[in-house]
């Protein structure tokens, strides 16, 4: 027990290696407090001597042994699995992240390239600097090599942030230059197919002549190459519309289907067979995806023609 007098401490009982102390102020008992034996505190000290800090992380002897154990059951399972299972788990493995770096690969260096193909006189090569320059420079253009430039749109350069260069090329449409064609499409984002809507119908057989040849290709097949028709002049007024051209591709289209399909598969290796046998044939029906849009080269109404071309070569 402690005497009355203030500033006196006592000894009560003990045990338990812990000390037991009755605080007195003024006479009074105000409290009383719980302190650990010395020789404890040095225990603790020492474990933590012993244990091992790795990136600030405090791991005990105990614990490591705990990993030692784990590392030799994952060592021990692995001698007892066949050596020629763990070699196909490691070519599967290997395989595995080959093809993810490939495909990461092909994902950041995807094509840029925009072709512009179609007959004489629809209209490419105005198209090509309305979009480059934003102006159709000497208006009515026939050229006979291939406009080829790499370049921002001009809709574009007072944009801010980053936007990717597109690469345009302007094949054209001379019959003895088609083949140039080939020399694009394995590397195209994307074909504008360029038509006449003003002088629509002389040309529509021969139109629909080099676009069934287009869609045929196994080049734009096999790579889903999608296809924009873009009827230009269509700000002149007795231009047709966009429906209409659509609608007249189709037919002729579909007698060319009928009248190739008779030749011998020897003659067509490199094209594949349009639309649905027994059936009428659409647009719809191609392998690839083909749309139709309006514009206007001359005037400079290209909207339609830049929102392809950023829907397939992005930004």
């Amino acid at each position: 027990m402690a005497r009355g007098r203030a500033g006196e401490v006592g000894e009560v009982g003990g045990g338990r290696g812990v000390e037991k102390a009755l605080v007195v102020f003024g006479g009074e008992l105000v409290g009383d407090e719980i302190v650990e034996k010395k020789g404890k505190g040095k225990r603790k000290e020492e474990r933590e001597r012993n244990d091992l800090i790795i990136d600030g992380l405090r791991i005990s002897p105990t614990n490591l042994q705990g990993m030692d154990q784990w590392i030799s059951q994952i060592e021990q399972w692995f001698h007892q699995q066949p050596v020629e299972q763990i070699y196909v788990a490691v070519a599967v493995l290997a395989l595995t992240v080959v093809l993810f770096v490939l495909f990461s690969l092909l994902k950041t260096s995807k094509s840029n390239t925009i072709v512009l193909a179609g007959l004489n006189g629809s209209g490419k090569t105005i198209l090509f600097y309305q979009l480059r320059d934003g102006s159709p420079h000497q208006g009515t253009v026939t050229s006979m090599e291939p406009n080829d430039g790499t370049f921002v749109l001009h809709s574009e350069l007072g944009k801010n942030g980053k936007i990717k260069p597109v690469h345009l090329v302007d094949v054209p449409g001379h019959s003895r230059l088609k083949p140039k064609l080939d020399e694009f499409l394995p590397n195209a984002a994307g074909l504008i197919f360029v038509v006449d809507a003003l002088d629509f119908l002389p040309n529509c057989r021969p139109a629909a002549e080099y676009l069934y040849d287009i869609l045929t290709k196994s080049s734009v097949v096999k790579r889903r190459i999608p296809v924009l028709i873009l009827c230009n002049k269509t700000d002149k007024v007795t231009a047709h519309s966009k429906e209409f051209i659509r609608k007249q591709l189709e037919k002729e289209i579909d007698k060319l289907r009928t009248s190739r399909n008779a030749i011998s598969t020897a003659d067509i290796s490199d094209e594949f067979m349009l639309g649905v046998p027994g059936e009428p044939f659409t647009l719809e029906q191609c392998r690839n995806k083909v749309t139709v849009a309006e514009a206007s080269g001359l005037t400079g109404e290209v909207s339609q023609v830049e929102q392809f071309i950023r829907e397939h070569v992005k930004p």
